[in-house]
């Protein structure tokens, strides 16, 4: 997984020429710690690109994409969000709706 920032979003998310899930978590979220080992799952078997985003290091992040609540997947693809992913989802869930299956 890649430890995002706002100083290596750009460059990371937007500039990537492969699909990047960007899930925007903070340590004191228990439904963000429920869902990393599922995403840890989806990385190894989708071979998908996934950063982490702290909200509370990232504010600034979190505001330009309309992130109200966490944990919040993004799916960018092309520099753009296509899909989103709000709240803790077992894992079939996730992959079905981010589009994966």
């Amino acid at each position: 997984m890649i430890k995002l920032t706002t100083d290596n979003f750009d460059e990371q998310v937007l500039k990537s020429d492969k699909p990047v899930l960007v899930d925007f978590w903070a340590e004191w979220c228990g439904p963000c710690r429920m869902v990393a080992p599922v995403l840890d799952q989806i990385e190894a078997e989708h071979g998908l690109a996934i950063g982490k985003l702290n909200t509370d290091e990232n504010p600034e992040i979190m505001a330009r994409y309309g992130v109200m609540g966490i944990p919040t997947l993004l799916l960018f693809e092309n520099g753009e969000p296509v899909k989103r992913v709000v709240g803790a989802k077992p894992k079939r869930m996730l992959v079905s709706e981010l589009g994966l299956e």
